[in-house]
């Protein structure tokens, strides 16, 4: 008992002194736990992720002006631009985070991406310092050269494919930083979605007060340069933390198990289910000392007949036939993302919600008195850092006050579960659309009653409460969805997760258009579009009730969803018996 006491506790010292989690460091060894990984590493990723933030936000809020009042662009047409563009820079992660599973690695994904950024930058500021790329000679045009507008696009495409690369494997990678394993590691790592947030928002709040103010007030070209200045900064700097990082080699597609799981689950389709499920077939206890094998569900039952042992054929030959017998692992893995399905189209209408913030609302500020104090005079997209405000609030006090208090009350290590997290975001969504509505609402009338003033008589500040509720919302929605599919998806597509949350954002967008485009087809053909030239010939207020609507209906739906969906359960050690484990939010199994 002694000898066997003694190996525990020596095996416990190894583990508090080495990380065990299948990372290596820079020179490809286990990575030594007390000089790589955790804050230490964190706080470089961190510092790039702020900057990119910066660009984006610096970039997009005050992007619809820019076509509108540059380019030229009615109303429609720009919103709808921007809405490509948006879904295009949400979507291409799914790219770039396959290219990080499957082949790069997430480190060399960041550093290649970063530098397509870069070059994007660099190009956007060439298109308004060079002369022959400028828009025209002079300050005021009536129409831009096209070759301005061919480079501007590619520039700013050039951000997206950029941002498709950066944007999954870089919080990935820093989520990477900590051991899910080891209990103290395990709870900064839930802290860790929630300060990287905070760092996007410090980010997303300097760029749409300062790098807008000096668009607006300085010049275009000048926010350019600042941006690529910051951006190539933050490179150097995520270069020097190169020694502290711990590395995810990257494993082939993730994709190719998936499928012969599928391939082997028909094959097997007349066989018989085991009577127990430990008599499935699972990894040899040699082959499990540096990876996570998950525990057998009941859900999907028919993928289960991949990992049956066919008593026809000879055992070795199956098991080194991967297309005809499969891991309960891999049969979990395959019924994970395909429970995740639902939860991703449910939060497809918040994403709609979000993009109002990026577009409409913001157009709606040039339209509003922006006045502070005597002459000074706020951007129109400045007004959306207030949305950062909202996050930056919502998430400090969700981390610091919420979550110890419920970790009290209900037991759960998380405070809530992510996916009652999420709805709760969802409801400050519909109360978005609800304000927004009855905001614009009283601008109208303003218009109708003075046509000649308009609505410049109405403070900017009344937009305030639209964009603090949906920002207190993405504190809820947007960082539980972050957490909800770097957790739940296996463990070798953890950048494909952080794309999976992006791709809710980009395919928001695009309904988003699709729905304008809809309704203001239906909307003219009944009458008057709801989408006129400007704002004050459009109605607004009646679109943001009808988002309002489909996001109060799709809430209900998500409920639904959310109380059936079981949780990823994974073996804190892994061993050859195969058990049914608890579908709770239990997502750690003792073996």
């Amino acid at each position: 008992m002694d000898k066997i006491k003694r190996a525990e506790e020596s095996v416990e010292i190894d583990e508090q002194k080495w990380v065990y989690d299948s990372s290596v460091d820079h020179k490809g060894r286990v990575p030594l736990r007390g000089s790589t990984g955790v804050w230490k590493a964190s706080l470089f990723i961190i510092v790039i992720e702020f900057s990119e933030r910066l660009s984006y936000f610096g970039l997009a809020t005050s992007l619809i002006i820019y076509l509108t009042k540059v380019i030229h662009q009615d109303l429609k047409t720009a919103a709808k631009s921007v809405n490509y563009w948006a879904g295009v820079t949400t979507l291409m992660p799914l790219l770039g985070g396959f290219l990080a599973d499957a082949f790069l690695g997430r480190f060399s994904t960041v550093l290649v991406s970063s530098t397509v950024y870069l070059l994007g930058l660099l190009l956007l500021t060439m298109s308004r310092v060079v002369p022959s790329f400028k828009p025209c000679d002079t300050d005021l045009c009536n129409e831009p050269r096209k070759i301005h507008e061919a480079i501007f696009f590619l520039a700013i495409y050039l951000i997206s494919i950029g941002t498709g690369g950066h944007k999954p494997s870089l919080e990935s990678f820093g989520a990477d930083q900590f051991d899910d394993d080891y209990p103290e590691e395990r709870k900064k790592k839930m802290s860790f979605f929630n300060w990287w947030n905070f760092g996007l928002c410090c980010g997303l709040l300097l760029g749409v007060t300062l790098v807008v103010y000096v668009q607006d007030q300085v010049s275009w070209a000048m926010a350019d340069l600042i941006l690529t200045l910051v951006m190539l900064s933050s490179l150097v700097i995520f270069v020097a933390g190169r020694p502290f990082y711990r590395y995810r080699k990257a494993t082939g597609s993730p994709l190719t198990p998936m499928l012969q799981v599928f391939v082997a689950a028909i094959r097997k389709r007349n066989l018989l289910f085991p009577a127990n499920p430990s008599h499935l077939h699972e990894v040899p206890k040699s082959e499990t000392s540096r990876m996570r094998l998950l525990c057998h569900t009941e859900k999907l039952k028919f993928l289960d007949k991949a990992a049956i042992l066919d008593g026809t054929q000879d055992s070795i030959v199956q098991q080194q036939n991967p297309w005809r017998l499969a891991t309960v692992t891999k049969v979990e893995e395959l019924k994970l993302i395909i429970n995740m399905i639902p939860i991703w189209l449910t939060t497809i209408p918040f994403g709609i919600c979000v993009a109002q913030a990026a577009t409409f609302f913001i157009k709606q500020g040039v339209t509003l008195d922006r006045k502070i104090v005597h002459n000074f005079e706020i951007p129109p997209a400045s007004i959306f850092a207030l949305a950062a405000v909202g996050m930056i609030i919502s998430v400090s006090i969700y981390d610091k006050i919420l979550v110890p208090v419920l970790r009290r009350a209900t037991g759960n290590e998380r405070g809530i579960s992510i996916l009652q997290r999420i709805g709760i975001g969802m409801i400050f969504s519909v109360s978005t659309m609800i304000v927004a509505a009855l905001v614009e609402r009283k601008r109208l009338n303003l218009v109708h009653k003075n046509p000649l003033e308009g609505s410049s008589s109405m403070s900017v500040f009344w937009l305030a409460p639209q964009f603090l509720i949906i920002g207190i919302g993405d504190g809820f929605t947007l960082v539980g969805l972050q957490e909800y599919f770097y957790d739940q998806v296996p463990d070798s597509m953890r950048s494909l997760g952080i794309a999976f949350y992006l791709s809710v954002i980009g395919a928001a967008n695009f309904v988003s258009s699709l729905l304008i485009t809809i309704v203001d087809h239906i909307t003219e053909k009944n009458g008057k579009s709801w989408f006129g030239k400007d704002l004050n010939s459009s109605r607004l207020d009646y679109f943001y009730w009808l988002l309002a609507i489909i996001t109060a209906v799709n809430l209900c739906v998500y409920v639904i969803v959310a109380r059936k969906y079981s949780y990823k359960n994974v073996h804190c050690k892994a061993t050859i018996s195969v058990a049914d484990c608890d579908d709770g939010d239990d997502r750690v199994a003792m073996a």
